[in-house]
């Protein structure tokens, strides 16, 4: 019974050395080798969502280059304002801009009427809300209102946007749709509870989706990237795991086309590889080095605002 037993646990580990030696294969694969999938040609126009910094003026800037004309869509005017006139003086392509709080429930229908008589290619999904800083659950100050914030926005954003864009995109059978999600929800984040939980919703929501509608013609995909040096983001200098926004879109158009779920940059698929092989060894150990990591940073993020309010 005992060698049998043995022979089951020899048999299992092959078999997940086997899955995790192919994810890396895959993961290579898409590091290195751009799609051939022509986002430009999907159609006339590209719809970002939180496209005033960050990721997402990012890809506003590099669709753009690309030819297409690009709708910006962020919560402040004067900042779309300032971008959109970047974008035309660089690029020379055509703006449109749109103003709203995807924390709020009454935008869809003012979204919609200004992207009714437009020939939309691409949407991405980038607007986002993350914690503040990492905290447990019930300690986070006006956590109530955070959490649904995070969740409208995180959540319910990503579903109403592909709902106000799919429609027209099933009728001219080419799309491609971009869910901007986070490696928060591929791995252990304790202290980032809500907002990894959010963005696991992008990740399956993206995947089903894809399912759905492939065979519309209609591309989905799911970045879940690692750090990236935005205003969100714990990383504050551009490093080779921790790249600029532009970088970083640079290489995540590289992997649109191939569907599914990608981090969008190779060094953040090595990182994921390497927490998924330490979680097959011990998943305890990998919680507990990501919860100390995140107490160290709230650490020094609470003296830093005690500081702050001193002064």
């Amino acid at each position: 019974m005992l060698r049998v037993l043995e022979a089951i646990g020899v048999l299992a580990l092959c078999i997940k050395g086997v899955v995790i030696f192919g994810a890396l294969l895959k993961w290579i694969y898409k590091g290195v080798k751009a799609s051939s999938f022509r986002l430009e040609e999907t159609g006339r126009w590209a719809v970002i969502t939180g496209a005033t910094d960050g990721i997402g003026k990012a890809f506003a800037e590099a669709l753009a280059e690309k030819g297409m004309d690009v709708v910006l869509i962020s919560r402040t005017m004067s900042k779309l304002e300032t971008v959109a006139k970047e974008i035309r003086d660089e690029y020379h392509v055509n703006t449109k801009v749109i103003a709203a709080d995807f924390t709020a429930d009454d935008i869809y229908d003012n979204i919609r009427k200004e992207l009714s008589d437009l020939d939309i290619g691409v949407l991405v999904n980038n607007v986002g809300i993350a914690h503040p800083y990492p905290d447990r659950f019930l300690d986070l100050p006006g956590h109530d209102r955070v959490f649904r914030d995070m969740i409208q926005c995180n959540v319910t954003g990503v579903m109403a946007m592909c709902l106000v864009v799919l429609p027209g995109m099933c009728e001219r059978r080419r799309g491609a749709i971009v869910n901007v999600g986070s490696m928060s929800a591929e791995m252990p984040n304790p202290m980032f509870t809500v907002y990894a939980a959010t963005k696991a919703f992008v990740s399956k929501f993206s995947l089903d989706l894809a399912s759905e509608y492939k065979r519309d013609g209609i591309t989905v995909q799911c970045l879940t990237p690692g750090f990236v040096t935005t205003k969100i983001s714990m990383a504050r200098e551009p490093s080779w795991m921790a790249p600029t926004p532009e970088r970083y879109v640079q290489s995540a158009l590289k992997s649109v086309g191939y569907g599914g779920k990608s981090t969008g940059y190779f060094p953040h698929s090595l990182m994921l590889f390497s927490i998924h092989a330490l979680q097959f060894i011990s998943a305890t150990l990998v919680y507990w080095i990501v919860t100390r990591s995140m107490e160290k940073f709230r650490t020094r993020e609470m003296k830093k605002r005690e500081i702050a309010i001193k002064t």
